[in-house]
């Protein structure tokens, strides 16, 4: 059953005030936290200024991809309700998690059902788990036929390059959350049209019976 959505890779404070003061804002609202690759990347300073916004009925997320103590002490005391990790041991997680007292989303890169292997060893430091493609910041697909089967005793997000129109019904049996970057930009910037048009669709399958 889809509870809501996340639109990941907000950078600008247009976008940002846009979603939290949308009349179906998103659960959840992610930033790129230390990955520079991404042209979605936001900087520290820049992450203070952006984050003074009260995001009312959303959860902001930080988006790591293994992040090193230097990254994470710098962003403690910003207002993150979750840490979103890549490429991160169950021991690292359970470490972050205790010292930062932070909610986890514990990402997996998805190519093969091979990827899938080790999911389980994570369950106890976990709140929710996001399969996601191989492409970072590239938004690449991945075949989410690999996950029907998966038996999770946590919510389930799903990304992938996901787009803004996909009919969301399809995934009403996979996932309890959707998550979009790519998939609500034009020519590399979010498109507050495709963002509108989204958050409706998903306020719709919310609400149906």
């Amino acid at each position: 059953m889809i509870k809501g959505c996340k639109i990941c890779g907000i950078s600008d404070p247009d976008t940002l005030n846009f979603l939290i003061n949308h009349p179906y804002p998103p659960t959840f609202i992610g930033f790129i936290c230390n990955y520079p690759k991404s042209s979605r990347y936001v900087g520290y300073e820049n992450l203070k200024k952006l984050l003074i916004n009260n995001p009312k009925q959303s959860y902001y997320v930080a988006v790591l991809v293994k992040p090193n103590i230097s990254i994470l002490e710098k962003i403690k005391n910003l207002p993150f309700d979750y840490y979103q990790l890549y490429d991160c041991t169950p021991e690292e997680i359970k470490e972050i998690k205790e010292k930062y007292q932070k909610k986890i989303i514990t990402a997996f890169t998805i190519k093969s059902k091979s990827d899938l292997s080790n999911y389980k060893l994570y369950s106890d430091h976990t709140d929710i788990y996001l399969f996601d493609s191989k492409g970072y910041e590239k938004s690449q697909s991945f075949d989410h036929n690999l996950i029907k089967n998966i038996k999770l005793n946590k919510e389930l997000m799903i990304a992938g390059n996901i787009q803004y129109n996909e009919e969301l019904k399809n995934f009403k049996n996979l996932a309890n959350f959707i998550d979009l970057s790519g998939g609500v930009e034009t020519s590399g910037l979010k498109d507050l049209t495709k963002i509108e048009f989204f958050l409706n669709k998903v306020n719709e399958i919310k609400n149906e019976a």
